[in-house]
Protein backbone atom coordinates (compact mmCIF):
# COMPACT_ATOMS: atom_id res chain seq x y z
CA UNK A 1 0.00 0.00 0.00
CA UNK A 2 1.21 3.40 -0.86
CA UNK A 3 0.44 6.00 1.84
CA UNK A 4 1.22 8.77 0.71
CA UNK A 5 -1.36 9.55 -1.87
CA UNK A 6 -1.99 12.09 -4.79
CA UNK A 7 -5.13 13.54 -4.65
CA UNK A 8 -7.06 16.18 -6.57
CA UNK A 9 -10.62 18.01 -6.02
CA UNK A 10 -13.47 17.78 -8.17
CA UNK A 11 -12.70 21.40 -9.12
CA UNK A 12 -9.68 20.34 -10.39
CA UNK A 13 -9.56 20.17 -14.20
CA UNK A 14 -7.88 17.28 -16.78
CA UNK A 15 -4.79 19.83 -17.87
CA UNK A 16 -4.35 20.33 -13.96
CA UNK A 17 -4.50 16.66 -13.06
CA UNK A 18 -2.45 15.23 -16.02
CA UNK A 19 0.61 17.46 -15.30
CA UNK A 20 0.08 16.42 -11.69
CA UNK A 21 0.42 12.50 -12.79
CA UNK A 22 3.49 13.54 -15.36
CA UNK A 23 5.25 15.65 -12.47
CA UNK A 24 4.42 12.91 -9.85
CA UNK A 25 5.19 9.70 -12.78
CA UNK A 26 1.76 8.11 -11.74
CA UNK A 27 -1.05 6.95 -13.39
CA UNK A 28 -3.90 7.49 -11.39
CA UNK A 29 -4.95 10.34 -8.91
CA UNK A 30 -7.68 9.70 -6.37
CA UNK A 31 -10.28 12.69 -5.98
CA UNK A 32 -11.10 14.00 -3.01
CA UNK A 33 -13.94 16.07 -1.39
CA UNK A 34 -13.59 16.58 2.47
CA UNK A 35 -10.56 14.00 2.55
CA UNK A 36 -13.06 11.56 1.36
CA UNK A 37 -12.53 9.74 -2.03
CA UNK A 38 -15.33 10.14 -4.73
CA UNK A 39 -14.00 8.94 -7.44
CA UNK A 40 -10.59 8.17 -9.46
CA UNK A 41 -8.86 9.62 -12.93
CA UNK A 42 -7.04 7.27 -14.76
CA UNK A 43 -4.70 7.57 -17.44
CA UNK A 44 -6.97 5.61 -19.41
CA UNK A 45 -10.19 8.07 -18.48
CA UNK A 46 -7.29 10.65 -19.73
CA UNK A 47 -7.55 8.85 -23.54
CA UNK A 48 -11.11 7.13 -23.26
CA UNK A 49 -13.39 9.74 -22.00
CA UNK A 50 -11.13 13.40 -23.02
CA UNK A 51 -9.25 12.79 -25.86
CA UNK A 52 -11.42 10.01 -27.99
CA UNK A 53 -14.40 12.45 -26.76
CA UNK A 54 -12.58 15.69 -27.93
CA UNK A 55 -13.27 17.22 -24.89
CA UNK A 56 -11.16 20.49 -23.72
CA UNK A 57 -8.63 20.23 -20.93
CA UNK A 58 -10.62 22.56 -18.85
CA UNK A 59 -12.96 19.80 -18.37
CA UNK A 60 -12.98 18.81 -14.45
CA UNK A 61 -12.16 15.61 -13.77
CA UNK A 62 -15.81 14.63 -11.74
CA UNK A 63 -17.13 14.99 -15.29
CA UNK A 64 -14.97 11.89 -16.37
CA UNK A 65 -13.48 10.19 -12.96
CA UNK A 66 -14.73 6.69 -12.48
CA UNK A 67 -16.92 6.43 -9.58
CA UNK A 68 -17.43 5.28 -7.01
CA UNK A 69 -14.53 4.82 -6.24
CA UNK A 70 -13.84 1.06 -4.55
CA UNK A 71 -12.60 1.38 -1.53
CA UNK A 72 -11.22 -0.98 1.37
CA UNK A 73 -10.08 -1.19 5.00
CA UNK A 74 -6.01 -1.22 5.72
CA UNK A 75 -7.15 -4.57 8.06
CA UNK A 76 -8.00 -6.18 4.64
CA UNK A 77 -5.87 -9.05 3.69
CA UNK A 78 -4.08 -8.92 0.24
CA UNK A 79 -5.66 -11.77 -1.25
CA UNK A 80 -8.93 -10.16 -0.80
CA UNK A 81 -8.04 -7.18 -2.30
CA UNK A 82 -6.56 -8.96 -5.50
CA UNK A 83 -9.28 -10.45 -5.49
CA UNK A 84 -11.89 -7.39 -5.68
CA UNK A 85 -9.72 -5.97 -7.99
CA UNK A 86 -9.91 -8.89 -10.44
CA UNK A 87 -13.40 -9.25 -9.89
CA UNK A 88 -13.90 -5.78 -11.10
CA UNK A 89 -11.23 -5.40 -13.75
CA UNK A 90 -9.84 -2.56 -12.02
CA UNK A 91 -6.20 -1.70 -11.07
CA UNK A 92 -6.09 0.23 -7.97
CA UNK A 93 -8.12 0.34 -4.73
CA UNK A 94 -8.63 3.25 -2.54
CA UNK A 95 -7.98 2.06 1.15
CA UNK A 96 -10.11 4.30 3.58
CA UNK A 97 -10.37 4.41 7.25
CA UNK A 98 -13.40 3.32 9.47
CA UNK A 99 -14.39 7.59 9.28
CA UNK A 100 -14.08 6.67 5.14
CA UNK A 101 -11.00 9.17 4.89
CA UNK A 102 -8.20 8.26 2.74
CA UNK A 103 -5.33 6.61 4.00
CA UNK A 104 -3.63 4.93 0.82
CA UNK A 105 -3.83 3.18 -2.10
CA UNK A 106 -3.66 -0.28 -3.16
CA UNK A 107 -2.25 -0.78 -6.75
CA UNK A 108 -1.74 -4.08 -8.91
CA UNK A 109 1.68 -2.92 -8.74
CA UNK A 110 2.50 -3.06 -4.98
CA UNK A 111 1.24 -7.07 -5.90
CA UNK A 112 3.79 -7.31 -8.93
CA UNK A 113 6.84 -5.62 -6.51
CA UNK A 114 5.59 -8.44 -3.14
CA UNK A 115 5.82 -11.65 -5.83
CA UNK A 116 8.40 -9.92 -7.40
CA UNK A 117 10.61 -10.62 -3.74
CA UNK A 118 9.04 -13.57 -3.00
CA UNK A 119 10.45 -15.14 -5.79
CA UNK A 120 13.75 -13.62 -5.72
CA UNK A 121 14.48 -14.72 -2.08
CA UNK A 122 12.67 -18.42 -3.66
CA UNK A 123 15.61 -18.16 -5.88
CA UNK A 124 18.35 -17.41 -3.23
CA UNK A 125 17.05 -19.74 -0.69
CA UNK A 126 16.82 -22.71 -3.61
CA UNK A 127 20.03 -21.54 -4.81
CA UNK A 128 21.41 -22.31 -1.06
CA UNK A 129 19.99 -25.48 -1.25
CA UNK A 130 21.66 -26.72 -4.46
CA UNK A 131 24.85 -25.33 -3.10
CA UNK A 132 24.57 -27.78 -0.02
CA UNK A 133 23.85 -30.90 -2.12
Amino acid sequence: MTKDVVTVKTGTTIREAARIMRDHDIGALIVVTNGKPVGIITERDLVRRVVAEDLTLQTKVEEVMSKPVLTVSPELPVTSALDIMMDHGIRRLAVTDSSGNLVGIISIRDFVKRWARFIDLFGRYWFVLELRR
